[in-house]
């Protein structure tokens, strides 16, 4: 009897293997997995696309059947995924169990794009708000794009500097908005009649839109108008900073990967064809130009030659760069 559960087990570990090799693709270069990503990434070009079509009431009513067909399929297809990969989950070196692959970026991402479709079929609601949720089903491309998985990755580290930002921000719309509607709420009922009402002149302001709709006519609101737009400023590049400072991280972060990466290779004073597979497969998962990695490869080995010189393991001569990839 344990044997016969052993071997059941040992078997379902084996196809569980089998599936992640498949969905996750840890092998760069393997033409099944490749394929099934393409797949992927076509029916979700292709839900998208569907959803934009779909709010042409004319064109929508002519092929509603084909339409509804198209999101059933669509909808089985992506619930199969997700199941699959949280059976996978501990097959993943970077998931130590189950829930903690379900509280990933990529997991979550993945909920939100079948969760609306799935709502709709137990609370009936609005058709056109399912459309709009269906849209989410674009982010499930940051799972094969190296850029979009790169700002995931960002706003996933720099979580607790957006929310500070994001804090400072709403200090400041209420700070703005009461300001205005002391200056501006005698002599523009309707517009700064409350605090409330004036958010949206503050929310212009700080954002540094400034549509115009609303303005102050008072000279205290104007010069009010004229500081929480100069602070706007500052309050629209906090963002922008902590994006463009994580994404420089993270792009360092994936250059050191490559040069480990060839370091590594070099160790024997020579790069050979299967490393050179694993490098390239390597700089295609990591989303480098072939310019930038080769750019990596003379900055290592110029590195590795002044330090140790890098010889034939055969005849002990120095190695030149072209006859390191050799």
């Amino acid at each position: 009897m344990s044997n016969t559960l052993s071997s059941n087990a040992h078997i379902d570990e084996s196809l569980r293997a089998k599936v992640y090799w498949w969905l996750e693709r840890p092998d760069r270069n393997a033409f099944g997995p490749k394929l099934l990503e393409i797949i992927l990434i076509a029916l979700i070009i292709l839900n998208v696309s569907a959803v934009i079509i779909e709010t042409v009431d004319s064109i929508y009513q002519s092929w509603k059947f084909a339409f509804d067909l198209f999101e059933t399929t669509s909808l089985c297809i992506f619930i199969c995924e997700y199941l699959l990969r949280l059976w996978v989950a501990p097959e993943n070196p970077n998931s130590q169990s189950r829930m903690s692959w379900v509280r990933s970026p990529v997991a979550i991402i993945d909920l939100l794009a079948i969760l609306p479709a799935l709502l709709y079929l137990l609370i009936p609601i609005d058709l056109r708000i399912l459309r709009a949720f269906r849209m989410l089903r674009l982010l499930k491309l940051t799972r094969y794009s190296p850029a979009l998985s790169m700002l995931l990755a960002v706003f996933e580290e720099e979580a607790g500097a957006f929310f500070a930002s994001f804090f400072i921000l709403m200090l400041m719309l209420i700070f703005a908005a009461s300001g205005a509607w002391l200056a501006e709420h005698t002599v523009q009922p309707d517009a700064f009649g409350s605090i409330p009402s004036a958010m949206w002149w503050a929310v212009a302001t700080l954002t540094t839109v400034g549509y115009g709709d609303v303005t102050p006519i008072t000279i205290a609101g104007k010069k009010f108008g004229a500081l929480i737009t100069v602070i706007g400023i500052g309050m629209a590049a906090l963002p922008a900073g902590i994006i463009a400072s994580g994404l420089n991280e993270q792009i360092h972060r994936r250059r050191s990967s490559m040069q480990r990466e060839f370091r590594k290779a070099l160790e024997d004073g020579m790069i050979c064809e299967q490393e050179e597979e694993d490098i390239e497969a390597l700089r295609k998962q990591l989303g480098i130009s072939s310019r930038a990695a080769d750019h990596i490869r003379e900055s290592v080995y110029a590195e590795m030659k002044a330090k140790i010189g890098i010889t034939c393991p055969h005849c002990g001569k120095p190695l030149d760069h072209e006859s390191s990839n050799t």
